[in-house]
C-alpha cells in the first residue's frame, strides 16, 4: 500500500497536574504525511481573544511541508483548564515545555511560532529553555519590559491592558457580552475583518463564555508587569537571547513600525518581516503568506 500523502491530525488532552488545581492542556497535533521525511517540530502558540483554533488554516500546510505541528490551548484558554493562578508567561512557557518534553517525549530542538500573547510566551520559552529551541517566530505584541511596551501600555491603542488588569470588574462588565467584546478586536485590528465568519465568532464566543475563561484571559494581562520584571532579569543575568529570531508583523498592524527595534533589545540574531494585506491576525487574514514566511525562515530560505 502506498504511503499516505495527507497529514494526520489528532486532538488530545494531557494532565500536567491532576490534584487541585487541575492543570489540563488541550492540543492539536498534526503529523507530516507518512510519505515525507520528518523535518522537525513546530509549536504554534495563540493569542487573545483566540485559541489554537486561530491556526486552523495554517496547520495542514505546515504539516504537509514535512513538520510535526503542535497547537495547544495554553493554560486558561480554550478547552484547557482554568486554574486560579499561574498566568505569568514564565508559568505558561513551563507548562508547554513540560507538555513537549515529559508528555510527548520530544527531545530535539523545536521551532516556536507565537502570536500576540503567544509571542510573549515564546520569548519566555526561549529565555528559560534556549537549548530546546531551534528558532523562534514571534510578534504582534509589545513585549513586556521593552521600550515600546513602557511607552504604550497606558495608551488609547492598548486601553484594554489597563481594563483587563482589574479582572473582577472587567469580567463582570464583559460577561454575557463576549461576542460584542471579542469582535471589537477582530474588526479594529484587522485589515480583512471579513475573514472572521459567523461560525468563527460562534466558536470563539462559546470558548470565552465558559466558566473561568474571561478571568483567566484577563489575568494573563494582569501579569504583564511581573512578565516585564522577568524579561529584564533574564536579559541582565543571561544576556541577549541567542536563538535565531524573526519578528512577524502584519503590514497594517499598529506595532509593525516598532517591532524591529523592540526585538533588537532582547535578541542577538533577529530580523523583521511584514505580511502585506494583513493586520494583527496574520494566520487568519493571510494564511498562505503566513506559512510561506514561517517556512522560509525556519528553512533558512528567506532573504530578509
Amino acid at each position: 500500500m502506498a504511503a499516505s500523502t495527507t497529514p494526520v491530525q489528532n486532538h488530545r488532552q494531557v494532565w500536567l497536574q491532576r490534584s487541585s488545581p487541575e492543570i489540563r492542556l488541550y492540543y492539536i497535533e498534526s503529523l507530516p504525511p507518512a510519505s515525507s521525511k520528518p523535518l522537525g517540530t513546530i509549536l504554534l502558540i495563540h493569542g487573545f481573544p483566540e485559541t489554537s483554533y486561530q491556526f486552523r488554516k495554517v496547520i495542514p500546510p505546515l504539516a504537509s511541508a514535512g513538520y510535526r505541528v503542535l497547537a495547544p490551548d495554553y493554560r486558561g484558554a480554550g478547552y484547557s483548564s482554568k486554574p486560579p493562578s499561574g498566568y505569568t508567561k514564565k508559568d505558561i512557557a513551563t507548562d508547554l515545555h513540560t507538555l513537549l518534553i515529559t508528555h510527548l517525549g520530544i527531545k530535539e530542538k523545536v521551532h516556536l511560532v507565537g502570536h500576540d500573547i503567544g509571542g510573549m510566551i515564546t520569548h519566555a520559552y526561549c529565555a528559560l529553555f534556549p537549548d530546546s529551541v531551534e528558532s523562534v517566530v514571534w510578534g504582534e505584541c509589545p513585549l513586556p519590559g521593552s521600550t515600546v511596551y513602557e511607552n504604550t501600555k497606558h495608551s488609547p491603542t492598548l486601553w484594554h491592558f489597563d481594563f483587563h488588569s482589574v479582572p473582577d470588574l472587567s469580567v463582570q462588565l464583559v460577561q454575557g457580552k463576549e461576542r460584542i467584546y471579542i469582535k471589537h478586536f477582530y474588526d479594529r485590528l484587522a485589515q480583512c475583518p471579513e475573514v472572521f465568519t459567523n461560525a468563527d465568532l460562534d466558536f470563539y464566543e462559546t470558548q470565552y463564555a465558559m466558566p473561568g475563561a474571561l478571568r483567566a484571559a484577563f489575568t494573563t494581562y494582569g501579569s504583564f508587569e511581573e512578565d516585564a520584571e522577568h524579561n529584564r532579569q533574564w536579559r541582565q543575568e543571561q544576556g541577549m537571547v541567542k536563538v535565531r529570531s524573526m519578528v512577524l508583523s502584519g503590514a497594517g498592524s499598529f506595532i509593525a513600525e516598532e517591532a524591529e527595534n523592540m526585538a533588537a533589545e532582547f535578541y542577538e540574531d533577529t530580523r523583521h518581516v511584514t505580511v502585506e494585506g494583513s493586520g494583527h491576525w496574520i494566520a487568519e487574514e493571510q494564511p498562505e503568506l503566513f506559512v510561506d514566511k514561517v517556512l522560509a525562515f525556519i528553512e533558512g530560505k528567506d532573504n530578509s
